[in-house]
């Protein structure tokens, strides 16, 4: 065969192929990967030939000298659509076997090629890191929760350790678990808390063109002094002090070059850990282990753009800080990867004397019951290292890469919830509970009402210690299985974490005493005279278009009840989603009805001896004709249903809204 003939050739069975291929997917309705699709027509264009010699060859052959009629004209046209059958039942059963989307196509394998190698070198190295600290027991699943303290002590080191040596993402995984002691126990808390996000400086040749290039030109030319030695040095950043052209002192930070990079790579790694651990283990599962790393990855990608912090810093500094100093953005000079900010000159805030202590405990809590209940933006990470004590006695606030944001009516249910347990009313307590999170349908509210009664109990009677009081709170919460709302979680994270650093600045501190004192001036503050004759003008102004409407209205339901013409008018699936998904249901039972339908006369077809012949020379009567197309009609409308079928768990609303 010469090559002309040859490349004929090739051509029209590419094209049949195609045209294969989409025949099957047209017939069943449903889309596949260009590969997957092409793969199985050319196996099918493969299968065809010995296939068909079956079906064929009980055919009398045809020396063409004679008119047979349409007999074989409809055998052709059989024998084709049985040809198109066959991908259709490739692509069913590949879809039942290896869903789509399962595994990688090759453009995407070929890709993340590289990606895949430096996954796995990390892998082989943390996994290495945490052998090496006795962890690996725990990583397969097998480890046992220790019993007595010494244990956790030691787990805990041990845990510490590991992500210490894991690098910038895992540190920073650390620091967040140790600020949640409702999850950890104190032993993990205490350890994790040691975490310092201190490494070396990197030299000034590699952060100067990350300066140059975020803002447009050399440092000389925008400060009118910068020293080049820095005044911290974390994992993701370091900060240098400047001056202004204005002359105003301020703190340069600069993310750290190519972090970008090892953080994404480190945050994929902790996801898989975290799916691993959650199916594998006890331990994983009780903690969720799933979400925590998602709610990580999330902040550690906010903490990583600037601008995010930048944002977060004038929102929380356009509040009333009362004590507390904020440090104000440079908006201007603020990029995906600088922030310039006010300076603020002070100590560590565990410098403060035990003079000092209950009245810096006391503003803070005043700072951030303000920003939660009237403000409603929040600092949500109020730990000590984010503190500093100023020369001039106040506390400064750093850090505002953990921002929380509540809206007029969020804050509302928590200004009663916390009101109901200053009265330490169970009732209303769990009423004003069950509004700040979603109620479930299958609460217990007896035994959560109970089980907020004896915490009150346990932390709010005179005399009783407050310390840790949050975080039962949110024990509570998460044992009754309540879906709590991010930002309400925030709230709550932010309580507990605030409660280790009230201790730390000032021990015995009585927080319910001061937030009994903060709810009675927010209430003067709240029901002066003032405030009350606004909020009443308010109201009214809202009230008086309805009771305008409301005497029309009544007598028109008066009278249409007193000449019978009152009636309930209900629309039935005025949803589109429920009126989407009976359609689809009665698609499907529609096409299952007809296929069986097709299949049965098919059977009962071919099993009818004589009747009209259609083709003397091909043996074949009209019933069987007319048997075998019901019996291609009824293969598809199958086909159509179990696609359909196997198809449906991935294609549910929930699925689509998570993907």
């Amino acid at each position: 065969m010469d090559l002309p003939v040859t490349l004929v050739v090739a051509v029209v069975t590419i094209v049949m192929v195609i045209a294969l291929a989409a025949a099957a997917q047209r017939l069943l309705g449903v889309r596949f990967g260009a590969v997957r699709t092409f793969l199985a027509a050319l196996l099918a264009f493969s299968l065809a030939g010995p296939l068909t010699t079956p079906i064929l060859s009980p055919f009398p052959q045809m020396d063409g000298t004679r008119d047979v009629g349409l007999g074989p004209l409809w055998v052709l046209i059989l024998v084709v659509m049985c040809i198109v059958l066959i991908p259709m039942v490739i692509l069913v059963v590949a879809e039942a076997l290896v869903p789509t989307g399962s595994i990688p196509g090759p453009l995407e394998l070929v890709r993340s090629l590289r990606g895949r190698l430096s996954r796995a070198r990390r892998y082989s190295e943390i996994t290495r890191i945490a052998v090496r600290h006795g962890l690996g027991p725990y990583l397969r699943g097998r480890g046992d929760r220790p019993e007595d303290h010494t244990g956790a002590v030691r787990l805990a080191r041990s845990l510490r350790l590991a992500l210490d040596d894991g690098g910038v993402t895992f540190v920073k995984l650390g620091q967040v678990l140790s600020t949640r002691r409702d999850l950890l126990p104190p032993e993990f808390i205490e350890e994790l808390g040691r975490l310092q996000d201190q490494v070396a400086a990197e030299p000034w040749e590699l952060v100067e063109p990350v300066l140059r290039a975020e803002l447009g030109g050399p440092v000389e030319e925008v400060f009118a002094a910068f020293d080049r030695t820095p005044l911290a040095a974390a994992s993701i950043a370091q900060a240098y002090t400047a001056r202004l052209r204005t002359g105003e002192d301020v703190v340069v930070k600069v993310r750290r070059p190519g972090i970008g990079r090892t953080v994404a790579r480190d945050l994929d790694i902790v996801r898989r850990l975290a799916v691993t651990l959650e199916s594998r283990t006890r331990w994983g599962r009780g903690l969720g282990v799933r979400d925590l790393a998602e709610g990580f990855a999330v902040a550690i990608r906010e903490e990583l753009d600037f601008r995010v912090e930048a944002a977060n810093m004038a929102a929380v500094a356009a509040s009333d800080g009362g004590g507390i100093t904020y440090p104000t953005p440079v908006g201007a000079l603020c990029t995906e990867r600088v922030l310039v900010m006010q300076r603020l000159v002070g100590k560590p805030v565990t410098a403060a004397t035990p003079e000092q202590g209950p009245r810096l405990a006391r503003d803070l809590l005043d700072c951030l019951l303000r920003q939660i209940l009237v403000e409603g933006v929040f600092h949500a990470d109020p730990h000590p290292g984010n503190l500093m004590l100023l020369d001039d006695g106040t506390l400064g606030l750093l850090d505002f890469g953990s921002v929380g944001r509540l809206d007029a009516s969020a804050r509302a249910a928590l200004q009663r919830f916390l009101l109901a347990m200053n009265r330490q009313d169970p009732l209303a307590v769990t009423d004003a509970l069950l509004e700040v999170v979603p109620r479930p349908e299958d609460i217990d509210e007896p035994a959560l009402e109970r089980a907020l009664g004896q915490f009150m109990a346990k932390h709010l009677g005179p005399g009783l210690d407050s310390v840790r009081m949050f975080t039962d709170l949110f024990k509570i919460v998460s044992s009754y299985g309540l879906s709590i709302p991010p930002e309400v979680a925030a709230v709550f994270r932010a309580l507990a974490t605030l409660e280790g650093t009230l201790v730390r600045l000032s021990p015995g501190f009585d927080l319910m005493s001061e937030a009994r004192a903060f709810a009675g001036r927010y209430l003067s503050e709240q029901f002066d005279g003032g405030n009350l004759k606004e909020a009443a003008a308010q109201e009214l102004a809202a009230l008086l278009p309805m009771l305008r409407r409301l005497p029309r209205r009544v007598e028109r339901i008066a009278s249409a009840a007193e000449h019978g013409r009152l009636g309930l008018n209900v629309r039935l699936l005025a949803d589109e989603r429920d009126r989407g998904f009976l359609t689809g249901l009665l698609h499907q039972v529609l096409l299952t009805v007809l296929g069986a339908t097709a299949g049965l006369m098919a059977v009962i077809l071919l099993g009818v001896d004589g009747g009209p012949v259609a083709s003397e020379e091909l043996g074949m009567t009209l019933f069987q004709l007319i048997g075998y197309n019901l019996l291609v009609i009824s293969a598809v409308l199958v086909l159509r249903v179990l696609i359909l079928i196997f198809r449906r768990p991935r294609d549910t609303p929930a699925k689509r809204t998570s993907s």
